[in-house]
């Protein structure tokens, strides 16, 4: 179900989360909610994306946040028990909880910690397709959609910086990496670096050769030097890492965006690029439901043109 008036949050808010994904929608909404009493509690790559828009903004001790406090809007991270360890506080004490999804996969899995599932008073979720998913997957929790201010402010950042002029055919390619944290054969490299081998060996496919530009930009939660090895082992390619710390200015390079699964490939599909999954045929069906992604397992049936439209 949705209900057209949102639910005011109420101060004091506690704000729990440690992926990007849901950081970057937590802070799109709060932006000029300068009447609100945040209290901020969080770890991994939102720490310095809520740092970034906010300032020298501290963070505080679960705990500390929870104390007293009116709601809680977390994220529903996997790499984390900090989320889950705030719902389960929130419902102890009567906070009124607020769970965000900012993606489409492994819904269920995302309110349960060895075995416990904790649920919010309400699951937000940023567009048509997440909240189908939602709704079908939760039919007792109240789910709303929420305009996605992130996407549209990124959109706006990329028309911005698209200055540069384009030229024919894929010369331009950002890589947009993400660990994918096991293997899909026996013995093999983790998924990330099966995708990476994969997307080389049939670039063709997308009228790439090795004059073309590729640019990988690594996951905020890659250590320093992870893709190193594999670059000096395809030195014949035109390989470097991304320089741009501005994912806007990234996507306004490239003509065409290559991933797994991604938010990135969302983002660049938005900003009209040409985008493509890079997942093999031996790993699960990239899971993001956008009909204009390409699907580079499905190239050679579908006899798609070198160049880019």
């Amino acid at each position: 179900m949705q209900n057209s008036v949102p639910r005011e949050l109420v101060s004091p808010l506690v704000v729990a989360a440690h992926d990007a994904g849901a950081a970057n929608l937590i802070i799109g909404w709060l932006r000029g909610r300068r009447a609100l009493e945040v209290r901020a509690c969080l770890s991994g790559p939102a720490a310095g994306l809520w740092t970034s828009a906010f300032g020298d903004a501290g963070t505080m001790s679960l705990p500390d946040a929870m104390r007293g406090a009116a709601t809680l809007l977390s994220g529903t991270s996997y790499a984390s028990t900090l989320e889950h360890q705030a719902r389960g506080m929130a419902k102890e004490q009567g906070v009124y909880s607020i769970g965000v999804v900012d993606h489409w996969v492994n819904y269920p899995g995302r309110f349960v910690r060895e075995g416990i599932q904790v649920l919010p008073d309400e699951i937000w979720v940023a567009d048509e397709d997440a909240h189908a998913i939602a709704v079908a997957s939760f039919p007792g929790v109240f789910i709303r959609q929420q305009p996605n201010l992130y996407l549209a402010d990124l959109v706006s950042q990329v028309r911005a910086a698209d200055t540069a002029p384009r030229q024919p055919g894929c010369r331009r390619v950002l890589y947009a990496l993400e660990p994918i944290r096991h293997a899909w054969t026996e013995g093999g490299d983790a998924g990330e670096f099966q995708t990476l081998d994969y997307f080389i060996r049939h670039g063709e496919l997308l009228g790439l050769d090795a004059s073309a530009e590729i640019r990988l930009r690594p996951h905020p939660s890659d250590p320093a030097g992870k893709y190193d090895a594999w670059m000096a082992r395809h030195a014949g390619w035109n390989l470097r890492l991304d320089p741009n710390a501005s994912l806007a200015e990234s996507l306004a390079w490239a003509d065409t965006v290559v991933g797994c699964e991604t938010y990135v490939l969302v983002v660049a599909l938005a900003s009209n690029r040409r985008v493509v999954s890079t997942l093999p045929p031996h790993a699960p069906r990239c899971r993001l439901p956008m009909k204009g992604i390409i699907h580079l397992r499905d190239i050679p049936a579908l006899n798609f043109p070198s160049s880019a439209s």
